[in-house]
């Protein structure tokens, strides 16, 4: 394919009720070129980890996480925890409300993965319809029509934003008009492509203007953070696509905002609309990219820990007591008080028939090993995370 010139990346589109609708990069891609070489050379750090040690793991939390923060955003009311038990269930089972919007998040996700995969796939309206059909099955809204575009009656307008998040926005209502924009978009995008502009600018792009159309009378804002994720994953970015929803929810005003910030910008014709979006977007990248570098790490030196302490154990470093506390420690996964431990039945039972000294000394050697450290407020953490108050070893826990 023939390089377009960044340039002719622009696309002016006349709708029949909509007005004019113009589809630009309105970003310079050098003045974000030192925000793109931080998030590559963060991924490129990330992905040589151990990932295939944790991939499963990984894989896992930061599906639960992407749906709890893209469900989140748009007004979900489970928890993480219980966003974790809704995708463990069987879906055909899941009859609640909140609990199907999550599950019909984690189905678009799979969608998503597997079109990813593919070489040869690139953006399509049938994707973006299958994506919205997906997300918003089975869940009760009086306007929705999974899969359908939306076609306002004269008497209903749609809103879009609200005046906290720089004002609200009158889409295109016409069926006819948004159909016209959502090819629009899709043959955009292959310019951009054609144009070698980065992934890290054209994802941001399309989600950007996606959200301007807004085609669906609900679900637009899943649709589109998939639609990112999509581009990104077929780019070759692991994980980060969809942990990035956390990062959207932590920045949930900006978020909002800055759809309207680009959106007055251009229509003022200020030069780069379009830059605070991406910025925000690549700032983000490196943010989560980073996090989850730091989570690869850990978990690596979480397995490591527990290959380490079953080995003390089978090679009479230490005893069955001890190994006991450990395991109690790792399964609550933070920092314990020792004063609450040893009001555990479980801890009681340890000792039960032992004095305080067999109490003290087994505790003295695990700190001593370094399997285990106490802090200055008498916690207990395990042995693969430091406080930074550290209890000397000189003194015996309280």
């Amino acid at each position: 394919m023939p390089k377009i010139a960044l340039s002719d990346c622009e696309l002016k589109i006349e709708t029949d009720r909509f007005g004019p609708f113009v589809f630009q990069v309105g970003a310079d891609p050098e003045a974000l070129a030192v925000s793109l070489q931080r998030v590559e050379d963060a991924h490129e750090l990330f992905i040589k980890t151990p990932l295939n040690q944790v991939a499963s793991r990984l894989e896992k939390e930061v599906v639960v996480g992407s749906v709890f923060g893209t469900n989140t955003i748009e007004g979900g009311t489970l928890t993480e925890d219980e966003t974790a038990t809704a995708l463990d269930s069987d879906p055909a089972l899941v009859k609640e409300v909140e609990q199907r919007r999550a599950v019909n998040i984690k189905a678009a996700y799979d969608l998503s993965q597997k079109m990813a995969a593919k070489p040869d796939w690139s953006l399509n309206i049938d994707f973006i319809l299958d994506l919205h059909r997906l997300i918003t099955q089975d869940i009760p809204h009086p306007d929705n029509r999974p899969g359908l575009i939306r076609n306002n009656p004269k008497e209903r307008v749609t809103y879009v934003g609200d005046e906290a998040h720089g004002g609200r926005y009158k889409p295109p209502q016409y069926d006819k008009d948004i159909w016209r924009l959502l090819e629009a978009l899709v043959e955009w995008h292959r310019d951009l492509v054609g144009a070698a502009v980065p992934a890290l600018i054209r994802a941001p792009l399309v989600h950007l203007y996606f959200e301007q159309i807004h085609p669906f009378w609900d679900g637009n804002g899943r649709v589109g953070r998939v639609i990112e994720a999509t581009l990104l994953q077929a780019a070759d970015y692991r994980y980060a696509p969809f942990a990035l929803a956390r990062y959207y929810l932590a920045n949930i005003d900006a978020y909002f905002t800055l759809f309207n910030t680009c959106r007055k910008a251009a229509a003022n014709k200020q030069a780069a609309p379009n830059a605070a979006f991406v910025a925000f977007h690549l700032e983000g990248m490196r943010q989560t990219v980073g996090n989850l570098h730091d989570r690869v790490n850990r978990i690596v030196a979480l397995l490591l820990y527990e290959s380490n302490i079953r080995r003390a154990l089978e090679d009479k470093q230490i005893n069955a007591r001890q190994y006991t506390i450990l395991a109690q420690i790792l399964d609550k996964g933070q920092p314990l008080s020792l004063d609450e431990i040893r009001q555990t039945p479980w801890y009681k039972s340890l000792y039960l028939k032992r004095n305080d000294k067999t109490r003290q000394r087994d505790m003295q050697r695990l700190r001593e090993m370094e399997l285990v450290f106490l802090d200055t407020e008498n916690r207990l953490w395990p042995g693969f995370t430091m406080p930074k108050n550290v209890k000397p070893l000189g003194k015996k826990a309280a």
